[in-house]
């Protein structure tokens, strides 16, 4: 068999398909989660109980006038929990608390016949709480000591000498937003028991197994008596790979005790007020910088707001750390972390895991300094880069660094900034109620779980003895196109067309022990397993194959077939440089199963080569680096903040990809969605002493600024790095979920320009995060404030 990474000639892996899926989305056929509901007899509709205070303690609550409603069936508590209640990893997450931790915080649930009998029996429910102190602020958490977990720090070199060693020195601190997820669909879990006592969860989750564990526990099973599928998600981005284990976790008991399906849909005001978000950081810096530019030394402490439980914050917290650094080489570092625990929803997993934050930390920094060192921020940046044989400050070597300058260079070169730096300089010195700014800002995204044991994955393929094959597989498809390159991936290791593999939900009865379909390493983890799973079947057939070649073979001089030298190519199987001699693929496959062959496989794939210290953040966490880089032009109205984004060109790294249409969309989706949490997406929460203190304000799309077609970019160039095979890795791919979010920082750093030109240069421009045209407009008053200062001082 070929190496991992080595493609054929011929394949399906590197067509640009559209997503497996397109054509059911785009006219409503394609089933989700709720839409199986209506399938069944007797379905129960649950409905939350939710906490009207930030944190208190629940004295009492009378269920009883809920079960006078019509419809009304049962209302599930604390004490119908049979095994433990709990839906977190950590066991700090009670499924029905006795203590509310969040202003909204689903207390008891209802089931009724109905939706609406469902809401009315949960209006009905009469609890008494016993108000408490709440925290709702990172500051307020930080002057409290309000912390939780484990507080951990990314060490190299001697941050004192770093400094002693520098020509300039600087210090700052910053305070950036989370961000809703805002997927299409909401959380949604359909359970049911059979007559044996089986539980069947469909959920929308990006995590089936873990879903799987939080169930069984919950209900005082073994794992092998509950069974999660998900058929497909209306996205995730990582808001559902810890939060949907509660909700399937109610389902369940509810099917459980009641012997009727149950299905959990939250309206998007529940599912806002009762899912994590993004998690807000604080940084506290200071950086060192010698005569030529270089960086010497970094000190910083991160606080990341976890909510009011860790689900996810430590290993957050922990990426966030090991991207602090981007694509700049920093001899001497000293970054703490630490996770502030306060009273909201439990912020948890969103694309990028964390790397956004630690990234934005570093491109503040450079964004802010550059002009202090008279230097422009792009030569800033470029002066940094990471060069070849140097590591990153937990230990890594950044291979391929030299791609970081290559990416750069190049994309400069396609989009003419030189020129178009210029320019904009002179549109500025002709306009004073107007500015654009222009901006490029690299990424270097590692990829793989920085928990060693999540790296792998497995999959099961069969062949059927018509020729068409099946695979399943243990990510899940939240519309991403992860299902597309399985199917590519399984075409292209077996030799077939691409329309004789299907492909099955995901369950856990089929592929157990899986790992979340998150961290970008779902098509690698995957992609590996699926590859595995065929070459073991196509082993096989070879074997069957060269005794039927080798009779065809002896009849044109040949002496024979050596399973070595058969060939798998669209749909034919022949030996090597003979295609005359030909077999149909469905042919060795009918003489396979005549011959007692196995048609089936289990395949299995690890990462190899990873080891990482957590405690002390050393090692080698991540399989490689994903680069890339991107060029914004915006223009802002110096009366009101309002700003366009002119143009993006973004040029992105994903090794040979699998499927170009489906990543060129990723790095297009990614973008916008980071351009949405750095400029739009303004969460709000009522922080006053009054009755609402701790309500999620933004808690509806009329309130919560999403990025829509008028915030895209006017002229928006897209390309994939060419000639950029990464060994290793299945046919020389690179993951593409979480990078192209991190493309968008060059938007906000391009606004930051735009807000200085509205003052006298060599300042440093301070820009509020997400940098709405409030925050746009708050930044140019302070630089035009800086321009009337300079104008008096001069008089």
């Amino acid at each position: 068999m070929s190496s991992l990474h080595e493609r054929p000639t011929h394949g399906a892996v590197g067509e640009a398909i559209p997503h497996e899926s397109a054509a059911l989305h785009v006219t409503g056929q394609a089933l989700y989660t709720d839409d199986l509901g209506g399938r069944l007899g007797g379905l129960l509709h649950a409905w939350p109980v939710q906490a009207p205070h930030a944190r208190a303690r629940i004295l009492a609550m009378e269920t009883a006038p809920a079960l006078t409603i019509p419809g009304v069936v049962r209302v599930l508590t604390a004490a119908d929990v049979p095994g433990e209640n709990d839906s977190g990893v950590k066991h700090d997450e009670p499924l029905f608390p006795s203590e509310v931790m969040f202003y909204g915080q689903a207390v008891a649930w209802v089931l009724a016949d109905t939706l609406d009998a469902a809401r009315l029996g949960a209006g009905a429910v009469r609890i008494e709480y016993g108000p408490l102190p709440a925290l709702l602020t990172l500051t307020e958490a930080i002057e409290a000591g309000s912390f939780q977990g484990n507080a951990s720090t990314l060490r190299r070199g001697d941050v004192a000498q770093g400094f002693a060693e520098a020509a300039h020195v600087f210090e700052g601190e910053f305070e950036f937003g989370g961000q809703e997820h805002f997927y299409l669909e909401t959380n949604v879990a359909l359970a049911q028991v059979d007559e044996a006592g089986q539980v069947f969860v469909q959920s929308s989750t990006q995590h089936p197994t873990e879903t799987q564990e939080i169930v069984a526990h919950v209900l005082g099973l073994s794992s092998n008596a509950v069974t999660v599928q998900c058929l497909r998600m209306g996205g995730g981005f990582g808001g559902k790979e810890m939060q949907p284990h509660g909700f399937a976790a109610v389902a369940a008991l509810g099917a459980t005790l009641t012997g009727r399906p149950v299905r959990l849909r939250l309206n998007r005001t529940q599912d806002l007020t009762l899912t994590g978000k993004r998690h807000p950081f604080h940084a506290v810096w200071k950086v060192g910088f010698g005569e030529d530019g270089k960086l010497r030394a970094l000190q910083a402490t991160l606080t990341s707001d976890g909510g009011w439980s860790l689900d996810l914050s430590e290993p957050v917290l922990a990426r966030a750390l090991c991207h602090v650094d981007n694509a700049y080489y920093l001899p001497h570092v000293e970054v703490h972390g630490r996770v502030a625990r306060t009273n909201k929803t439990s912020q948890t997993a969103f694309r990028g895991f964390g790397g956004p934050q630690g990234m934005l930390v570093i491109e503040d920094i450079l964004g802010r300094c550059a002009p202090l060192l008279g230097l422009e921020a792009h030569e800033l940046r470029r002066l940094n880069f990471y060069q070849e044989g140097e590591a990153t400050p937990y230990g890594q070597p950044v291979r391929h660094a030299g791609r970081i300058a290559e990416v750069w260079d190049t994309l400069l070169e396609r989009s003419d900034f030189a020129a178009r730096h210029a320019e904009i300089r002179a549109f500025n010195a002709a306009h004073p109620h107007r500015k654009r700014g222009l901006a490029v800002t690299p990424v270097k995204f590692g990829i793989s779980f920085n928990f060693t044991s999540y790296n792998q994955a497995g999959a099961l393929v069969h062949v059927y003895k018509d020729g068409s094959v099946l695979i399943n597989h243990g990510g899940t498809e939240m519309g991403q196109g992860l299902h597309t390159k399985m199917l590519q991936v399984a075409a292209t290791a077996l030799g077939v067309p691409l329309a004789c593999v299907r492909l099955a939900p995901t369950r856990t009865d089929k592929v157990p022990n899986t790992s979340a379909t998150a961290a970008s390493s779902g098509a690698d983890l995957n992609g590996g397993a699926v590859k595995d799973a065929c070459d073991q079947i196509k082993t096989r057939l070879a074997e069957v194959a060269a005794g039927s070649l080798g009779t065809r073979s002896v009849k044109v001089g040949a002496l024979g077939v050596h399973p070595d030298d058969v060939r798998f190519e669209n749909g034919r199987v022949f030996p090597v440089g003979h295609p005359e001699l030909g077999m149909d693929f469905r042919e060795v496959v009918h003489d396979a199963y005549h011959l007692r062959t196995q048609l089936w496989a289990a395949g299995f794939y690890r990462t190899p080569g990873l080891h990482w210290d957590r405690v002390n953040l050393r090692g080698e966490p991540f399989k490689y680096f994903s680069y890339g880089a991107s060029v914004s032009e915006v223009e802002v109205d110096g009366f009101t903040g309002a700003y366009t984004l002119r143009r993006a060109d973004l040029l992105h790294d994903v090794g040979d990809s699998l499927s170009p249409l489906i990543d060129l969309g990723q790095v297009e989706g990614g973008f916008v969605q980071g351009a949405g949490w750095l400029t739009l997406e303004d969460l709000r929460w009522d922080t006053s002493d009054g009755p609402n203190r701790g309500r999620l304000a933004t808690q509806a799309a009329s309130t919560y600024k999403l990025p829509s077609f008028s915030e895209m970019p006017e002229v928006f160039n897209v390309a994939l790095l060419e000639r950029a095979t990464e060994t290793g890795v299945v046919y020389g791919s690179k993951a593409v979920g979480e990078p192209p979010l991190m493309l968008a920082i060059s938007v906000r750093e391009a606004l930051r320009q735009a807000a200085a030109a509205f003052g006298p240069d060599g300042r440093a421009q301070l820009l509020a995060s997400p940098a709405t045209p409030e925050a746009v407009y708050w930044a140019l008053e302070t630089a035009r404030t800086a321009a009337r200062t300079a104008v008096a001082a001069d008089d």
